[in-house]
């Protein structure tokens, strides 16, 4: 995974390899997303195996932003094996009165 930031946007890549648009979910809140998985266990008839290297079944990860996302506004892409999750930086941010009642 790879998380990097340009003027307008925070982008999150992932190389995920054989997983279909099926097997994601993306889980965006103000400062932090979460991305799962499942990666179906390919069965092989094998009597053993001698390296495994490829990850198998569920996964998570949970990523802290450096700063606020316009949560609405977040895109994912699923191309030739890599997800590309667009996070649009949030406008306005600063100081705020908030009135007690």
């Amino acid at each position: 995974v790879d998380l990097y930031e340009t003027a307008a946007a925070l982008v999150l890549t992932a190389e995920v390899p054989g997983l279909s648009r099926d097997h994601i979910d993306i889980q965006v809140e103000e400062a932090r997303v979460v991305l799962r998985g499942e990666r179906p266990t390919s069965v092989v008839p094998c009597e053993q195996f001698h390296r495994v290297e490829r990850g198998h079944g569920r996964f998570a990860r949970s990523f802290v932003l450096p700063e606020p996302v316009a949560v609405d506004s977040v895109t994912a892409e699923l191309a030739d094996g890599v997800l590309t999750v667009t996070l649009p930086k949030a406008g306005g941010r600063g100081a705020r009165r908030v009135d007690v009642s």
